[in-house]
């Protein structure tokens, strides 16, 4: 019992300062890190760089300094630096096979970050998700949807599917179908529905706005107006009008077709 204690005595007096001051540049070195970090971001944003750019750099920044850091502490500890990149690099293919999401995803986000497809505040679809881009990671992006939801998407998921980007063009068109009765006469409808859109303050002068008959469908005259407004304008034109529509339509007396329900009176 006392050969078991002197020995736990030596290991102690052996290995105590070796982890006291191991945890000493474990501490210090992340609060250097986080310094450093800040003081990137600062400069990244002083050279106007774009943000989307700085948020993924300084993210990586922090990763390799954080990877830097553990190498060192396992060496304060006395782990050789050399066997231990030997073990890292014979782990190397597990590691990747067992991290292959990862990987894919760190790939991804450097494919987005190259290609460009979308920047921060951009509004954009992709993966089932909509909604204006927030943050974008090494391994993940950020959007917030319309009802303020944070999404977060994999990297490797969002460079490998389709992207629709609402922003990247500074003008959006807005289709929409009114349908009215057969009993509607043509050019009056096309006049009313051409002076909803001519008084909606978000169409732009050019193009033009259309209206067209788009199809003679079973019940109803279809008719496809297309109007172009600002991309940020887009939903606040497409209720505008929308509203409108109906409010015009009904003031010319002109009837938009509705399932009519039959009333059946049984005799006796």
């Amino acid at each position: 019992m006392k050969q078991n204690i002197a020995e736990l005595k030596r290991i102690l007096f052996l290995y105590a300062p070796k982890v006291v001051s191991a945890l000493i540049i474990l501490i210090i070195g992340l609060w250097i890190i986080k310094v450093l970090t800040k003081t990137a971001n600062k400069l990244m944003a002083k050279r106007n760089l774009d943000v989307s750019l700085r948020g993924f750099l300084s993210s990586l920044i922090g990763w390799a300094l954080k990877i830097f850091l553990f190498v060192t502490v396992a060496g304060q500890l006395g782990v050789e630096t050399t066997s231990f990149a030997a073990v890292i690099a014979a782990a190397g293919l597990a590691i990747g096979m067992a991290l292959q999401g990862s990987l894919s995803n760190f790939a991804g986000g450097a494919l987005i970050m190259i290609f460009r497809p979308f920047k921060i505040g951009d509004y954009i679809e992709a993966q089932g998700e909509q909604g204006v881009v927030k943050d974008i990671q090494i391994f993940t992006t950020k959007i917030n949807t319309i009802d303020n939801k944070e999404v977060i998407l994999p990297n490797g998921a969002l460079s490998n599917g389709n992207i629709t980007n609402y922003s990247s063009e500074e003008n959006r068109r807005v289709d929409l179908t009114f349908g009215v009765s057969y009993d509607a006469d043509i050019k009056q409808t096309k006049d009313v529905l051409l002076k909803v859109i001519n008084n909606t303050p978000y169409t732009l002068k050019a193009p033009e706005p259309a209206v067209m008959v788009g199809e003679l469908a079973d019940s109803s005259v279809n008719f496809i107006t297309r109007t172009w407004v600002k991309s940020a304008d887009y939903w606040n034109a497409y209720f505008y009008i929308t509203e409108n529509m109906k409010i015009e339509l009904d003031k010319a007396g002109i009837e938009i077709p509705y399932p009519h329900a039959v009333e059946i009176q049984k005799e006796g």
